[in-house]
């Protein structure tokens, strides 16, 4: 059981919070911190001059929201939106913040992901805690 859970989640079809919030539950002692943090990647310069000017900060309302939601499904729960690189992000958080378990999915592998690899592959490389990823 863990005392403190960093569930990292990726709002699109292949990554469903459900399931890692699940684990969350499963993993968590009793009065555990659960953080649900979101990494935003920032818009690159060349795209945001085609972007609507306040597209950014309703994105980032939106998602804050939906953390919110998530977070509330947990007695002593809390989201977090960063933005940055989502490994590194995920990783220094983590060890910020004293995390003892970072829960996450990931997606099968493909052959990008032999040569780049992938932000699950690297937050188990590198994490200074338990992850349990979820597939």
């Amino acid at each position: 059981m863990y005392n403190h859970i960093l569930v990292a989640v990726a709002f699109d079809t292949d990554h469903e919070p459900d399931r890692s919030l699940q684990a969350a539950r499963i993993l968590a002692a009793p009065g555990a911190k659960v953080t649900i943090l979101h990494v935003k990647d920032k818009l690159p310069g060349y795209a945001i001059s085609y972007i609507p000017d306040d597209y950014d900060a309703d994105l980032k309302v939106a998602i804050r929201d939906r953390l919110a939601g998530l977070a509330a499904q947990f007695e002593n729960g809390a989201g977090v939106l960063i933005e940055g690189n989502s490994g590194q992000t995920i990783l220094e958080w983590a060890e910020r913040n004293q995390v003892d378990c970072i829960v996450m999915m990931s997606h099968r592998p493909g052959l990008q992901d032999y040569f780049l690899g992938s932000t699950a592959g690297r937050v188990v490389r590198h994490a200074q805690c338990s992850v349990h990823v979820i597939r």
